[in-house]
């Protein structure tokens, strides 16, 4: 006020009279304008300042709830991860659970299946025969075959083997050719009545203390299996010198490969050494024996028994 009152001094000192009322209006005017935009800046301000402050309080609130959700949040997370890992603990404990069941009932089925195929398969097929197992005159093999005569050692004499047999049988007769082994069949399937007329014919021959030595009694024989063979070589006389023959060094080595096996090796407590005697007693048994270097009835029943199961397999 001071400051407008000595302008108004200064210019009526230096200004004429009409120009000192011109003057002191404008200074009216802008001291009026300056008023009015300090009073109006002043209330702004104070509006200003009043927003900011309900800004930064509605911002601290808004905080402080986001401040709280998140908290919640870390906290239903944690729940959310804590509940996670306890069904994942359950879960394993239910697949561990389910995967035994599995073992049990996959056990079960193989179980099931192997008593399937032992009521399947013959029971007599790995019995010990010769003087210590016996087989009835009503026993026959289920499925006998007729062998193609292009096989045998006698053509005009057919002869008959187990149908199971036959397959491994013909395989080895094969593989053998192959090597200019050519290997003929000279005796198969003999029945109950069959082998009692053989054996009495034997007996006549060469009496019955060395019929014995070489032949088997009726119910006594594994060719009543219809599983057993008894081979020679073309061109020869069976049963003579065959184990100089290359089919019998070819059979030593390579017979176990299609399941048969030598039942009577030199040295045997049953029957004299018969070179030429085979009897199928499936792929696994044929290459234990093998492997083992021992023979058949050198092993005890409960153990030739395991075997029975995969004879064809």
């Amino acid at each position: 006020m001071s400051i407008l009152y000595a302008t108004i001094i200064f210019v009526k000192k230096h200004l004429s009279k009409f120009a000192i009322r011109y003057v002191t209006v404008l200074l009216v005017i802008l001291f009026i304008i300056l008023t009015v935009l300090a009073y109006s800046g002043y209330y702004y301000y104070n509006l200003l300042a009043a927003e900011m402050i309900r800004i930064r309080s509605d911002l601290a609130s808004t905080t402080a709830e986001f401040q709280t959700k998140i908290s919640d949040l870390q906290s239903n997370l944690a729940g959310a991860k804590s509940e996670s890992a306890t069904l994942s603990q359950a879960l394993r404990a239910a697949e561990e659970k389910s995967g035994a069941f599995e073992k049990q009932i996959g056990a079960i089925s193989n179980t099931v299946g192997t008593l399937e195929k032992l009521s399947q398969t013959d029971k007599e097929l790995l019995q010990k025969y010769s003087r210590v197992y016996f087989l009835n005159e009503h026993y026959v093999p289920s499925n006998l075959i007729p062998i193609d005569a292009k096989y045998l050692y006698d053509p005009s004499k057919p002869l008959e083997l187990h149908a199971r047999v036959w397959p491994y049988l013909e395989k080895l007769l094969t593989a053998a050719a192959a090597e200019r082994v050519t290997l003929q069949i000279a005796s198969a399937y003999r029945s109950f009545g069959t082998q009692a007329t053989l054996k009495s014919s034997y007996t006549v021959i060469y009496g019955a203390g060395s019929a014995n030595q070489f032949s088997a009694d009726q119910g006594y024989s594994e060719h009543q299996l219809g599983t057993t063979v008894d081979l020679t070589i073309r061109g020869t006389v069976p049963f003579t010198n065959f184990e100089k023959t290359a089919g019998y060094d070819w059979l030593t080595a390579n017979a176990y490969k299609y399941g048969f096996v030598l039942s009577y090796p030199k040295g045997n407590t049953y029957y004299q050494f018969e070179p030429w005697h085979w009897r199928f007693v499936g792929l696994a048994l044929a290459a234990k024996l093998q492997s083992d270097q021992t023979y058949f009835y050198d092993l005890n029943q409960r153990d030739v028994d395991k075997y029975l199961v995969t004879i064809f397999d």
